[in-house]
């Protein structure tokens, strides 16, 4: 087993980032480049922190790790310096850890036991352990292409290329079947390509995994929207099961704030989107914040991504707003307990590079030119509470003082109400649910014989780890449709839902 004194040897240790004058320059990943070999005797020492815990939360379904990676097992691997094991236990239960290993906020940590108490020296480090085996492991050559051992005839279309497409399709084609991915941008990854910026995770890391699938014989077209492009009919004809992996990517706007109709009030995805395709190399983004003061209005992952891509654009101010108090830098036991997601301040690298945060404040309107651009806008503190009746949320004023602040450009970071509107859904006759999302049995399988669902389409906007887990969930259940029964892991079912109180 692993040492069990290693969390009293040893102290908790994130990775390195890069000096913040030099990565708010380019657009290259936060993080410190460290020589491979420095970096798995850094990442060994951290893996020894691991205690093999009897009962390992950090890889529950339901508290953890919904994909239910062996963490316990790699990090003990990774100790040892077995990186080709570690590997090997890595990829058993997650098609892409070099994703979550960068973009997954790593509930695994919250459920570690170490987390139960500061005294422990906090979690085991995780997820920084689950990126350097992974790269290790692109580095030495373990990655190789999965060839099916032989093909069952049967022919799959995946609608979709984000990480629940991406690894229904990965899992589907290993099982023999002809997969074919749609996906209606240019380019291939959906929210890994053009909502993620290129400093959260460089799209070369999306890249070299698709050339993967593509070896494997994973087909896939772009600039192809399924019940567009290409028919419910032509489908149905084509291919033996559908999986519609199609995001929520409609996103919440704000329609009672005066002066949201005012030129330069955009919501998130416009300014993620253009930024992602200038680094691609498509031109100058329409939504640019050079030579501006930005607001970024919501104070979630995409809040924060909008913060940073603002700072590196050239923003001359940017202030993120968050309409709920500052939340404790520790965990409250009463709210949130071990082992559940706690509700602390999460502090992004961005926030530690320029900028301001504000909390329990709200915008009371946004004032324009006579151009009708926004130019500044209203803030008054605020304070959230519930109708005791109806259950709604209400952001009341606490006071009478109105703040004025300059904004040339607002960003609308307030989540996403489901699924967008598309021919597809109409043709195949399948209506959304109040929450915006494709229902499912308990097979994955929408009221549309042989269509299935899964990611953000099912589930609504969330982890990358949610994703993937169901993806390889519904592969497991299509192949199952197909051929009568499956090998293939389901790590999720299609009702599962984090651990909370």
């Amino acid at each position: 087993m692993a040492d069990p004194k290693g969390f009293l040897r040893y102290e908790r240790a994130d990775r390195p980032k890069r000096p913040r004058g030099e990565r708010t320059r380019d657009w290259r990943e936060v993080y410190a480049d460290v020589d491979p070999g420095e970096r798995d005797r850094a990442v060994a020492t951290q893996a020894a922190r691991c205690m093999d815990c009897g009962i390992p939360f950090c890889h529950s379904g339901s508290a953890g790790c919904p994909l239910g990676n062996l963490i316990p097992e790699w990090n003990d691997l990774v100790r040892r310096s077995d990186w080709f094991g570690a590997a090997a236990r890595l990829h058993a239960t997650n098609n892409f850890p070099e994703f979550t290993g960068k973009l997954c906020p790593a509930p695994c940590e919250a459920a570690c036991v170490l987390a139960i108490s500061p005294e422990s020296g906090g979690a085991v480090a995780i997820k920084r352990v689950e990126e350097a085996i992974a790269a290790h492991a692109w580095e030495a050559g373990f990655v190789a292409p999965q060839q099916a051992a032989s093909a069952t005839g049967r022919s799959v279309a995946v609608v979709g290329s984000g990480p629940a497409g991406l690894a229904a399709a990965q899992q589907l084609t290993r099982a023999g079947h002809d997969v074919t991915v749609f996906e209606r941008d240019d380019r291939l990854g959906g929210l890994l390509r053009y909502g993620i910026p290129e400093f959260k995770m460089e799209k070369q890391v999306l890249d070299r995994r698709l050339a993967q699938l593509r070896e494997e014989g994973t087909t896939f077209v772009t600039s192809c929207e399924a019940g567009v492009d290409v028919t419910v009919e032509e489908l149905r004809e084509r291919f033996d099961a559908v999986v519609l992996a199609v995001g929520a990517l409609r996103g919440r706007d704000d329609s009672v704030t005066p002066g949201r109709e005012l030129s330069g009030i955009h919501l998130a995805m416009e300014h993620l989107v253009a930024a992602n395709r200038e680094c691609e190399g498509d031109g100058p983004a329409e939504v640019h914040a050079e030579g501006k003061h930005v607001v970024v209005i919501g104070g979630g992952d995409t809040g924060a991504d909008c913060y940073g891509t603002a700072i590196r654009q050239g923003a001359v101010s940017v202030t993120q707003l968050d309409r709920y108090p500052r939340p404790p830098s520790t965990r409250d036991d009463e709210r949130s307990p071990w082992p559940t997601w706690p509700y602390v301040l999460r502090t992004y690298p961005v926030h530690e590079e320029a900028g301001e945060r504000r909390f329990a404040v709200a915008v009371q309107r946004f004032v324009g030119d006579d151009d009708g651009r926004v130019r500044e806008i209203e803030l008054r503190e605020v304070e959230v509470r519930r109708d005791p009746e109806t259950g709604r949320r209400e952001v009341v004023p606490t006071g009478e003082h109105v703040e004025r602040l300059p904004a040339d450009l607002v960003l609308l970071a307030i989540g996403f109400e489901g699924v967008e509107p598309m021919p597809l859904l109409d043709d195949l006759g399948l209506s959304l649910t109040k929450r915006g999302t494709v229902s499912c049995g308990a097979d994955w399988q929408t009221q549309a014989d042989g269509v299935f669902v899964c990611g953000d389409a099912h589930r609504g906007a969330s982890l990358v780890v949610w994703a993937v887990a169901e993806g390889r969930s519904a592969a497991k259940a299509v192949d199952e449709y197909l051929m009568g029964d499956s090998d293939l892991p389901a790590p999720v079912h299609p009702t599962a839902l984090p651990l909370a109180v």
